[in-house]
This record gives structure tokens, C-alpha cells and sequence, in this order.
């Protein structure tokens, strides 16, 4: 198996557990070089897993010729800029999600991409999840009959100094930043969305984006869905339902909690654990893919789709 050696522009906190030591135990993975601005913290990261080397440009990954792909986990307002260099210097991207700031910017990197002839990953590490692929098997096995309907909650308090609220870092606030997981994630299960509607608002002058939001829409294969998300709540709530002809079936996007199964009066319950890097899956299939022995299900195709979905969600409140 050929290895894939990989550099990391921008290892901040969801390099530390989620994603970083992923490149490194993968089974035919290296994580050659990480690069961050400030040179102290990049020399701590690599010196404290263990990195061969640091740089604090990004030109230093990206010149390298013994790094043959190159994780993105910057915020989003500058996923674009990095992965057209990657493209131009001939790395493969994998990129954090969002994957941008808006659709448009998704084409963008696409392109770049497919002109260049290197891939395009992105991090909707669930679509390869453990937990996520038994719910998946479970319906596509009639668990719960025909799916008739999905409708996903989620509600907390995130504070308004959290960089998603901050502007210029992200295309909108934490609904950005979470939503798009339930909404790749229903993508995955349900084939592309029609017929999206959305509202949404912010009740707090400190936030710079919208801390709530409802939308509807119409998945390919018939099923019709809806959501609720707000930002701005004193409980926290994290419920995705899909209701079928026989049942249902309830679970969380964001945290390794059980499975709920309801069929008329039995109740069930399957607890699938989460491994200690949720992105060491998803980078499995990426690897896997270079070496012609599988796919990745979550590239920068895929992933365009949901960032079309934002963008027709939110388009009211950016309007205003």
C-alpha cells in the first residue's frame, strides 16, 4: 500500500484529538508537517505529536515535495485561498467543513481542483462513522418500514465571543458551522434537497450572525424534511427523527449517544461508541481511495450540495 503523506494548515483545537492524530494511525498514513501563523504554537503542536516538522507560511507545506496532500482546518473565510494554492502547487485537499463560504467559493475550489487533477475531500467525517453507517444500515434494512419523513432539533446556548459569532470568519454563526453535519449527514441517507425554504434571525446584537433558524425541504427520493435550530436556549437539545411506516428512528448529530428504535410499543436502544478520532474513518477511505481499493463518500461534489442547501436557507437573513 502506497503511504499518503499529509501536511496540516492550520492546527488549531479540532486538530488536537478530532482529526490530527487521524493522519497519523490511519493504516497507510503520515502526517509529515503542520504549519500555523504563530511559530510557538506550531512548534508545540508538532513537538507534542510527535511531527517531524513545522512551518509558520504555508508555503512551507505547500513547496514541499514530500507531502502529497494537504488538510485544510482553517476557518472557513479562507478555505478557498488555501485550496487553490494546494491545487496549483498539485496537493490533494482535504478541507474542513464548511467547505466554504458559499457555494459559489465550493465551485471555485472544484474546479481548481479537477483542472489540476488532484482530489477533493471534505470533512463530513459522519458520512464514514461508525454510528452513522448502523443507522444507515438499519434503515436501508426496513427497521422502520418506508421512510415517509426526517425532522432534526437542536438547541443550546453558544456564547457570543465563540469565533462562528465573530464576523469575517465564517459565512454565518454557529447554525453555519453545526447544521451543515445534519444536513450532509440527511444528504447522505436521502439523496440531493428540493424545494428548501428557510427563516432565520438573531435576537442578540452581540452576535454577529443568525443564532436561529427553521427550514423545509424535499429530499430526491421523496422523503420531506424540516429542522429547528437555535443558538440562543438554556437547554440543550441535539434530535434527529426519521419517521417511517413502522416506526421511528432517533438519534444525535454531535454527541455518541445511543440509538432510539420505536416500533408501536417496544422501545429499543443500540449504542455504537465513537472512535477517539471521529475523522480516522473518513480519512481511512481517503487513503483507501489513493490506493484504489475503495472511496471516499464525502468530496468536494458532495459536499457543494449541502453548501447549496445553506446558501438557500440562510438567503433571507443575508439579504437584510
Amino acid at each position: 500500500m502506497a503511504h499518503v503523506r499529509w501536511g496540516i494548515i492550520g492546527c488549531g483545537d479540532v486538530t488536537e484529538v478530532k482529526s490530527g492524530p487521524a493522519f497519523q494511525r490511519a493504516s497507510g498514513s503520515e502526517l509529515v508537517a503542520v504549519m500555523r501563523r504563530t511559530p510557538s504554537l506550531a512548534e508545540d503542536y508538532a513537538k507534542r505529536h510527535g511531527v517531524p516538522r513545522w512551518y509558520d507560511d504555508a508555503d512551507g507545506i505547500l513547496q514541499s515535495d514530500d507531502i502529497d496532500a494537504v488538510y485544510i482546518a482553517t476557518h472557513p473565510n479562507t478555505h478557498r485561498e488555501y485550496a487553490l494554492r494546494a491545487a496549483a502547487a498539485g496537493k490533494s485537499v482535504y478541507v474542513e467543513k464548511p467547505m466554504a463560504m458559499s457555494e459559489d467559493e465550493c465551485r471555485q475550489m472544484q474546479s481548481a481542483c479537477d483542472a489540476a487533477g488532484v482530489a477533493l475531500w471534505v470533512a463530513y467525517y459522519r458520512r464514514a462513522l461508525p454510528r452513522f453507517e448502523r443507522i444507515r444500515t438499519l434503515i436501508a434494512d426496513g427497521a422502520i418500514g418506508q421512510v415517509r419523513a426526517v425532522n432534526s432539533l437542536r438547541y443550546q446556548t453558544v456564547s457570543s465571543r465563540a469565533w462562528q459569532n465573530q464576523a469575517g470568519l465564517s459565512a454565518g454563526g454557529y447554525f453555519f458551522d453545526a447544521a451543515c453535519h445534519t444536513l450532509d449527514y440527511l444528504d447522505s441517507l436521502f439523496g440531493q434537497m428540493t424545494d428548501i425554504a428557510g427563516l432565520a434571525t438573531n435576537h442578540s446584537p452581540a452576535r454577529a450572525h443568525e443564532d436561529t433558524v427553521a427550514a423545509s425541504y424535499r429530499f430526491e427520493s421523496g422523503v420531506i424534511g424540516s429542522g429547528t435550530w437555535c443558538f440562543d436556549s438554556d437547554v440543550d437539545v441535539d434530535t434527529t427523527t426519521v419517521v417511517g411506516s413502522e416506526g421511528t428512528i432517533s438519534f444525535s448529530i454531535s454527541a455518541p449517544e445511543p440509538i432510539h428504535i420505536v416500533r408501536g410499543r417496544r422501545v429499543e436502544q443500540i449504542s455504537v461508541d465513537d472512535p477517539p478520532h471521529v475523522h480516522q474513518p473518513l480519512v481511512q477511505t481517503i487513503v483507501d481511495e489513493v490506493n484504489g481499493v475503495g472511496s471516499c463518500p464525502s468530496t468536494g461534489t458532495t459536499a457543494m450540495r449541502t453548501a447549496r442547501v445553506m446558501d438557500q436557507i440562510l438567503a433571507d437573513v443575508r439579504r437584510r
